[in-house]
């Protein structure tokens, strides 16, 4: 389906939903296609609980450095500025 701008604007949500069901959506200014709508196929999971922890696993931390050396380490990185 094509619309206009002005169209496009007064029924955004419909013309959205439509685009996320599948429907080909296309905005027109002065019957001139301008942009189409088109639904976005992410893969949320990634940011899930368990996919984090899959990929901690996968990736283990090299070292891991207690607070007193982190701080020591950014004392010694400063002395080296001045």
């Amino acid at each position: 389906m094509q619309v206009n701008v002005l169209e496009a604007k007064n029924n955004l949500s419909a013309l959205i939903a439509r685009a996320a069901a599948g429907e080909e959506v296309v905005i027109a200014k002065r019957d001139v296609p301008l942009v189409r709508l088109v639904p976005v196929r992410a893969d949320l999971s990634h940011g899930t609980g368990p996919a984090i922890l899959e990929w901690l696993e996968a990736h283990p931390p090299r070292s891991v450095r207690s607070a007193e050396e982190v701080d020591a380490d950014i004392a010694a990185e400063r002395e080296g500025w001045e």
